[in-house]
């Protein structure tokens, strides 16, 4: 099996498990709706594992453009290969979306309300404010990243090293996906959402391109930093881009703190003038 295809096949079975389970516990009528976050939560993390055992000997199973680019800036992963790896994520994706669309075939035009069915392709933040949906994909993505790099540091008996992926993806979801579905990964946001405007899904709506940015800009960011953080902290490797993406990141971050700072004082003020009027 070919690099390229072993990260499509991947791609593709996580997300045939994963937008398979948000289907599930979304859509009209399906058995399994209402399930909540902590079984979205649990199929997300077993994906992850199913994808990683079926292809991780033939390609490393990064299945996401944010670890393969993450890898690549620290040197583990050849430049070179970064192209074919994102590009297979990328299609793998749109075929597992594709997938899950006709396994759930009655249950789309039942279901009427258009942002479920866009929630079951794509991340929908809690509350939407790009520039801080932005910083928990990056800090998402980063411990992602950071962790995967932790687990390739350690040894495991053999076979086991998927399964504990998958806990990483679980506890990821569990504490830190709350506020934007936690994509961390630009394939799984990009690759579905593409489907999604593609396929003749009774009543979609619109794809919302105009989100789409946030969990393809910030899982990059996030992967690329979190593999550059390990290696400087644990190789001593504190490089140019360690600290040129060290001050951007802290830039970002002050700026969505003041931005959301903004409009808590602005709205205690008004709810202020609104008690005294």
């Amino acid at each position: 099996m070919t690099e390229f295809l072993a990260e499509l096949i991947g791609t593709m079975i996580l997300i045939i498990f994963g937008a398979g389970v948000v289907a599930g516990v979304a859509l009209k009528d399906s058995k399994a709706e209402n399930g909540g976050w902590i079984v979205v939560t649990i199929a997300w993390g077993l994906a992850v594992t199913m994808g990683v055992y079926a292809v991780g000997s033939f390609s490393g199973a990064h299945l996401n453009p944010a670890v393969t680019l993450g890898f690549a800036a620290v040197g583990d992963f050849p430049w070179s290969q970064v192209p074919v790896y994102i590009a297979a994520q990328i299609l793998g994706a749109i075929i597992g979306a594709t997938i899950v669309f006709l396994n759930y075939l009655p249950h789309w035009e039942r279901t009427k309300d258009a942002e479920t069915k866009l929630g079951v392709f794509a991340t929908i933040p809690a509350v939407r404010r790009p520039f801080s949906n932005m910083v928990s994909e990056i800090i998402g993505t980063a411990v992602l990243v950071m962790g995967l790099l932790f687990i390739g540091a350690n040894e495991f008996t053999e076979g086991l090293n998927p399964l504990i992926v998958g806990a990483l993806i679980l506890a990821i979801g569990l504490s830190l996906g709350g506020t934007t579905g936690y994509a961390i990964n630009p394939a799984r946001d990009l690759g579905p959402r593409i489907a999604h405007a593609l396929l003749p899904i009774p009543g979609k709506g619109k794809s919302d391109w105009s989100y789409a940015w946030v969990p393809v800009i910030g899982p990059i960011f996030g992967g690329v930093y979190g593999a550059l953080f390990y290696k400087a902290l644990f190789t001593g490797a504190y490089g140019l881009p360690f600290w040129i993406m060290s001050a951007i990141l802290f830039l970002v971050l002050f700026g969505a703190a003041s931005v959301e700072l903004k409009k808590e004082r602005t709205t205690a003020d008004k709810l202020e003038e609104k008690i005294v009027s």
